[in-house]
């Protein structure tokens, strides 16, 4: 069995892997690091959570060992999609590098400027960038890409659905046509193809596996809901997405629950919070602080649902998640895969689960053509138990103050009280005749024998006197 040791990085290195407590490559590791020290373009395409990201940092570490970085002239440049992506790649530079004096820059949207300028100005060996940040630089002036030796692109599928192709063209083409180019990706569209074609020179093509496949240490499940109206399809999946994460019990330890849209992220996440689930949103469209916060809570166990976009399906390295909640079946059947992958990593195992609308069969079949597998069908929990936990306490408490009407005391007919005629007093019974021939004056003075409704018993007397009436009083 292949060992880092065998690998011909340096010394400085391996104590730095050892201390982090990885002894194995992984197949990805194996192919990759080899071929990437001997100064070749690499190609590799691997599943994600297979260990890319340190295919790709461990040689340039040990390659960048050597040399000195000058003001604005980065020596080497790693591209990621996300802003979480590309932090973690900084991470990994501080864990393998800590026996390394190396410089590393991270611009990324969010961050103020001015902290990156201050860093590009010292000169950095390592510049880690996602493509919008780094453009905005380069054309304020502040950056030049022309000392650029070791030029890395990962996660290039989906730089290729967040539509940074033709960042990711300009850009190789500021960088010297000398540089070592190590291409990663979990899947090979045409348009990557294209791509690795012009740019690529004569790469070592590493692929640890079949494009586009899972884990097998995933279990996986669809679940298939039928609304009882069309309007309530979204309040029934997330009555039925609280029934799925009760039914896990312990087992969901914590879980990532995957929606298309943004808006969907906000509401599903403030929908489980108020059932009593401890939950937080992350999406393009947060403050990058906030972001940061919500991720790292969920990653130090702090947080255990996390509810996300796809900005959090690709290369986000938490290593334990025990489920995948797809609270939306994915627009484009490559992100079931990524999204999957964030469990069951590192050999351990793990469960995803997917709720189906009638409307998203298309997209359903398209995933199990892709991952040439059929996907197990669940059986959708009962009604009870997918009952918003919120109603059970208000119908209980209806329950309660509600009083059964044959529990309600009744009063015999004969033992009501009757009340003789002759025993109403009688200063009661003045007010009642007095009011009698009020309203028989009241209807002679106008000519009729009905009595005017509206005013009531309260209206008085010398009011419906006729004009005679009151002259001769």
């Amino acid at each position: 069995m292949t060992k880092f040791s065998d690998l011909a990085l340096s010394p400085k290195i391996l104590k730095a892997v050892e201390a982090a407590g990885y002894e194995t490559p992984t197949p990805i590791q194996e192919g990759a690091i080899p071929h990437a020290l001997a100064g070749r373009d690499v190609l590799g395409i691997a599943q994600t959570g297979t260990g890319k990201t340190a295919s790709f940092t461990l040689p340039m570490i040990h390659m960048l060992a050597r040399g000195r970085a000058r003001a604005r002239m980065p020596r080497s440049l790693v591209l990621c999609p996300t802003r979480e992506l590309a932090a973690q790649v900084a991470e990994n530079f501080d864990t393998y590098a800590q026996n390394v004096k190396l410089t590393k820059a991270l611009l990324i949207g969010g961050v103020s400027f001015k902290e990156q300028d201050q860093l590009i100005d010292r000169g950095v060996d390592v510049l880690i960038a996602t493509p919008g940040r780094l453009l905005d630089h380069f054309e304020r002036g502040k950056l030049l890409l022309t000392g650029i030796e070791i030029m890395v692109v990962d996660e290039a599928d989906r730089m290729l659905d967040m539509g940074f192709i033709p960042d990711i063209e300009r850009i190789f083409n500021l960088t010297p046509f000398t540089r070592q180019t190590l291409f990663f990706s979990a899947t090979m569209a045409p348009e990557i193809e294209r791509i690795t074609n012009t740019f690529l020179s004569n790469p070592a093509r590493i692929e640890v596996a079949r494009q586009a496949t899972a884990s097998e240490t995933i279990d996986q499940e669809v679940v298939r809901i039928k609304p009882s109206r069309r309007d309530r399809t979204a309040k029934e999946k997330r009555d039925l997405l609280r029934s799925l994460i009760l039914r896990e019990g312990d087992k969901c330890t914590n879980a990532i629950v995957f929606c298309n849209r943004k808006t969907d992220v906000d509401i599903v996440a403030k929908s489980l919070k108020k059932h009593g689930f401890d939950a937080a949103p992350i999406h393009g469209d947060l403050d990058q602080s906030q972001r940061t916060r919500t991720l790292d809570s969920f990653r130090e166990g702090k947080l255990r649902f996390l509810v996300a976009s796809d900005v959090a399906a690709r290369g986000l390295d938490v290593p334990s998640v025990s489920h995948v909640f797809n609270y939306d079946v994915p627009s484009h059947s490559e992100d079931y895969v990524h999204r999957i992958g964030r469990t069951g990593r590192a050999g351990r195992d793990g469960k995803a689960i997917m709720i189906c609308a009638p409307a998203d069969e298309k997209l359903l079949d398209a995933i199990e053509k892709l991952i040439d597998k059929k996907i197990p069908s669940l059986e959708m929990p009962v009604a009870e138990e997918s009952e918003p936990r919120a109603e059970r306490p208000k119908r209980e408490r209806r329950r309660k103050t509600e009083k059964p009407a044959e529990a309600a005391p009744e009063t015999p007919v004969e033992e009501a009280p009757v009340v003789a005629s002759e025993e109403i007093s009688e200063s009661a019974a003045e007010p009642v005749e007095s009011r009698d021939r009020s309203r028989d004056r009241r209807d002679r003075g106008r000519g009729k024998e009905n009595k005017v409704m509206g005013m009531g018993d309260h209206m008085p007397s010398f009011i419906a006197m006729s004009f005679e009436e009151r002259k001769a009083s």
